[in-house]
């Protein structure tokens, strides 16, 4: 998939116990973005946080939480990102959305096709 270089980057923040139809919610999200063509998603779980109601959530072994927090980033065209808000609007109950404007610059392991940054002897 062809992300440009000018993106968006948003981020979904919800709670690991957040439900979507009997599914964990950073699930379907990510389903529902690979069902839109979005050019990836990535789920992360956090160690510890708060949200709206401002409990803590921890992983901590003593105090071990059910409910860790879960930031969902996903990269693609400002147009593609504001095309899935909609969806995202229905899917979630709480929560919080960020968008962002990001610049993508993309590695691909042995693609010489893009003029490599070269490093000159120092005199």
């Amino acid at each position: 998939m062809h992300i440009p270089e000018n993106a968006e980057l948003l981020r979904v923040f919800i709670g690991d116990s957040d439900r979507y139809h009997h599914h964990s919610l950073y699930e379907a999200i990510i389903e529902k973005a690979r069902e839109h063509h979005l050019a990836g998603a990535t789920a992360l779980r956090g160690y510890v946080g708060y949200g709206a109601h401002s409990r803590i959530h921890t992983a901590k072994i003593l105090r071990l939480s059910e409910d860790l927090p879960i930031v969902i980033e996903i990269v693609d065209a400002p147009e593609k990102i504001e095309a899935f808000l909609p969806v995202l609007d229905e899917m979630m109950d709480e929560g919080m959305v960020t968008v962002e404007p990001v610049k993508v610059l993309i590695y691909r392991h042995g693609d010489k096709s893009q003029p490599q940054p070269q490093i000159l002897p120092s005199d």
